[in-house]
């Protein structure tokens, strides 16, 4: 699936082809032509994946990592290494960058992962604010993953939510000893997840024009999923149940990609606050329509606002009504 394909199924098809833009003499010209994007976790898998086809389509890219062929090397797990990469990419793109795509790193048991994952990927956000606002059409994706359809450890999210790094380190400390560590990844995935919710739409972001939405991957085709998770037939028994995924497992990586390339684009105007699973069908296998169940829920402040605008739209043809044009007594 293309990016013009996801956004054609997305119902934004407008005239032209989205994976182009038409200047006005009529020339076609790549979707990301013009745009600065950083990419973080661009070292391998999805990441190495989302930059090359953002190149592909004429942008610009700074690949941050740890790997060799990167432009910016930094730790994500520290303040240090979150500070360095924030700092380089003001050097190298002092006019502001277009778009921002925020990989997690691969599934690990370990504590670092929320360290990196959740507080490493807002950190570096946060301290790229400055530099998207600079631009017209600043987007962002951060980069989850459909196992955060299951659950994780309560403590961990609860501390990630609250900000509190230490708080959240020490719970991910008590789950490696207890032998939960695997709820890690997916912890720090459910909690970025519900941070957007959360965050998205407030006046700093969605507010401000910086249009931030989560990609969720399923399990896909990278050196991480076939050398831990589909090694093992009886691992792969496993995933099949908790992550069903009814188009394949392992799906294709460059469909997450292309995924991504629209979201990031300029294109993508009208989406936030979305976790976009690109899941080969988890979601809907493992949930179907419970999460539209109940509908929205408002607050009692909310139901007072609504009401009194209904009933001041409805009173205003009596008012006219009554006015001087409508007395006929007088």
């Amino acid at each position: 699936m293309t990016s013009a394909d996801f956004a054609r199924n997305l119902g934004t098809r407008s005239s032209g082809a989205l994976d182009e833009n038409v200047t006005d003499q009529g020339a076609a010209m790549p979707l990301h032509e013009g745009r600065t994007y950083v990419v973080t976790g661009a070292d391998g898998g999805i990441g190495a994946s989302v930059a090359g086809t953002l190149e592909d389509h004429g942008a610009r890219v700074i690949r941050c990592g740890q790997g060799p062929e990167i432009d910016v090397r930094a730790d994500l797990a520290d303040d240090p290494g979150r500070d360095q990469l924030v700092q380089e990419v003001g050097r190298r793109a002092p006019g502001g960058i277009d778009g921002l795509v925020l990989v997690t790193g691969p599934v690990t048991a370990s504590e670092r992962t929320v360290h990196e994952d959740y507080f490493g990927s807002l950190a570096v956000l946060a301290g790229l604010r400055v530099v998207l606002r600079r631009k017209r059409s600043p987007r962002v994706v951060l980069v989850t993953s459909a196992s955060s359809l299951t659950a994780g450890d309560g403590d961990v999210i609860s501390a990630c939510l609250r900000g509190d790094e230490e708080l959240a380190g020490a719970a991910a400390e008590v789950a490696v000893a207890s032998g939960r560590g695997g709820e890690l990844s997916r912890s720090a995935a459910i909690a970025l997840n519900r941070w957007v919710r959360q965050s998205a739409t407030a006046e700093e972001w969605a507010g401000t024009g910086v249009v931030v939405n989560v990609v969720a991957p399923g399990l896909v085709e990278t050196d991480t999923a076939r050398d831990v998770m589909l090694a093992d037939q009886d691992q792969l028994n496993v995933l099949r149940t908790a992550l069903p995924q009814p188009l394949g497992l392992p799906g294709p990586i460059r469909a997450v990609a292309d995924a991504i390339s629209w979201m990031v684009s300029e294109q993508n105007s009208f989406m936030a606050g979305q976790i976009v699973f690109v899941d080969g069908g988890a979601d809907a296998a493992l949930r179907s329509d419970r999460p539209y169940v109940d509908g929205a829920h408002y607050s009692p402040m909310a139901m007072a606002r609504m009401m009194f605008w209904s009933l001041r739209a409805k009173a205003r043809p009596l008012l006219r009504a009554g006015g001087p044009r409508g007395r006929t007594g007088s």
